[in-house]
């Protein structure tokens, strides 16, 4: 095994091979143990793309959220799913289906698109220039304020969908998918998440989609794969500890390097990699 990826592996926590049943009860036993240990909460709330990865969250908050009121008799206590569409969503019927799958206590949606347009209107009109990428990220950031807004009107808290194969190479956007106040999912890669989903009886077409951002409109439902430039099997192999070619090697470390300021936020003077 290549000595940084003992490091990489080291960080994000990845089992080489999971029972899908275990870590089903560790995540829903965390989402519980989190709202015991903050009491003043009620709520979680999460985004809904459509995709395998906020599908398995948000299925994971349910469980919690149904568990937490059977046990304590507090029927307080809810889960709320919010699509977030900029417009209208290209997968719209994908993240319908993974609502249905879930089951949440309220399912929301907000348009993010007339905050989006007026953000990027008045940074123009003051002279500066968005470009697609940015507008992008401006999305995603207003996708987060929209549930902290709502988790703010309901004692809650954010749940976000990280996890060990967009972790490793900073693949999200900083204070946009990136900010939550809990990820359940991390310590996991893709191949074991839709394990994961399998187990619960997840429709498989939720699972088995090309995972995509959808943030660019020069380029819609990029594929993850091609904005990383490796395979999702090949970090896959790559956290279990598994052999992978030199130049997918290359191209995760790559990535790992680069992505280094996102998992150190905020930066304060006692972070000293930057003077390594």
């Amino acid at each position: 095994m290549r000595p940084l990826q003992k490091e990489i592996i080291a960080y994000e926590h990845v089992l080489p091979k999971i029972d899908p049943q275990k870590e089903i009860r560790r995540s829903v036993d965390f989402l519980k143990n989190y709202l015991k240990a903050n009491p003043f909460l009620k709520t979680y709330v999460l985004g809904i793309s459509g995709g395998q990865d906020s599908t398995l969250t948000g299925k994971l908050c349910q469980m919690a959220i149904t568990e937490m009121r059977k046990e304590t008799g507090d029927q307080s206590y809810q889960f709320i799913a919010v699509r977030l569409p900029y417009g209208v969503q290209a997968d719209a019927a994908d993240a319908a289906d993974a609502v249905a799958f879930q089951q949440p206590d309220q399912d929301l949606i907000v348009n993010i698109k007339p905050a989006v347009d007026a953000m990027v209107a008045s940074l123009t009109a003051a002279g500066e220039k968005i470009s697609d990428f940015n507008k992008g990220n401006i999305k995603a950031r207003e996708r987060m304020v929209v549930q902290y807004a709502i988790a703010g009107a309901n004692n809650g808290a954010v749940v976000g969908t990280d996890h060990a194969a967009e972790n490793f190479s900073g693949f999200y956007t900083k204070y946009g998918d990136g900010a939550a106040d809990l990820t359940p999912l991390f310590r996991l890669d893709k191949r074991q998440g839709k394990q994961m989903l399998q187990e619960l009886n997840c429709p498989e077409h939720l699972y088995l989609k090309a995972p995509t951002a959808d943030l660019e409109e020069e380029q819609p439902a990029l594929p993850d794969e091609t904005a990383l430039g490796v395979r999702y099997q090949d970090v896959d192999d790559y956290l279990e500890g598994r052999e992978v070619s030199e130049e997918a090697a290359e191209r995760i470390e790559d990535l790992w390097r680069k992505s280094e300021h996102k998992r150190r936020l905020p930066v304060t003077v006692f972070d000293d990699f930057y003077l390594k």
